[in-house]
């Protein structure tokens, strides 16, 4: 039988922070979503859905038939998905994540009930969850301890695994860490390096 899985894309008004000078943020946010979208609909054998906190008119950046949710915070995304065995959520400020982290993502869960994919400077950069997400957990994707504040939930030690970690751009000093060596991310690479 195969696992019905779902990738989200979490949206937030935060996600437009690191624009650089000159950039606007909701163009910036925009850019980025979009290419975090473009990677999680190009995955097999997932389906790709879009998370907004509070960002209109994201249908225009979607793929037709993508689930297009509203929430009013995002430790609402897992509980709003549609029904699936498996989802990653995926911070939309991740535009150059690449494909083979949320893979591994999934994977962990063959062994635990959440994986996190770490950020560099704090938080999750994405989460990986058996559904319906774990009634024992509650899950703050920005918190700076996010991987020792799910594991101290945890009713024992192997339900919370870690894959490797990445970077989100939550300031303008976050965009030296996008490289311009790895495919994808279009729409930032035309704001960042214009």
């Amino acid at each position: 039988m195969l696992t019905e899985r779902l990738v989200a894309v979490l949206v937030t008004p935060s996600c437009g922070d690191a624009a650089p000078p000159g950039v606007g943020r909701e163009e910036f946010l925009r850019a980025v979503a979009e290419d975090t979208y473009e990677m999680v609909a190009g995955l097999d054998l997932v389906t790709p859905v879009i998370i907004s906190v509070g960002v209109p008119d994201l249908e225009e950046i979607a793929w037709p038939g993508t689930p297009v949710i509203s929430v009013d915070s995002a430790d609402q995304a897992f509980a709003a998905l549609p029904p699936a065995d498996q989802a990653v959520v995926v911070s939309a400020d991740a535009p150059d994540l690449p494909p083979l982290l949320i893979g591994k993502l999934f994977r962990e869960l063959g062994r635990a009930e959440i994986a996190v994919c770490p950020s560099d400077t704090g938080g999750a950069v994405a989460v990986a969850a058996h559904l319906p997400f774990p009634a024992w957990a509650t899950l703050d994707v920005d918190h700076p301890e996010v991987v020792k504040a799910l594991r101290a939930q945890a009713p024992g030690p192997r339900k919370v695994a870690t894959g490797p970690g990445w970077h989100r751009l939550r300031r303008p000093d976050d965009l030296a860490r996008l490289d311009p060596g790895l495919e994808g991310w279009n729409s930032t690479r035309a704001l960042v390096l214009s």
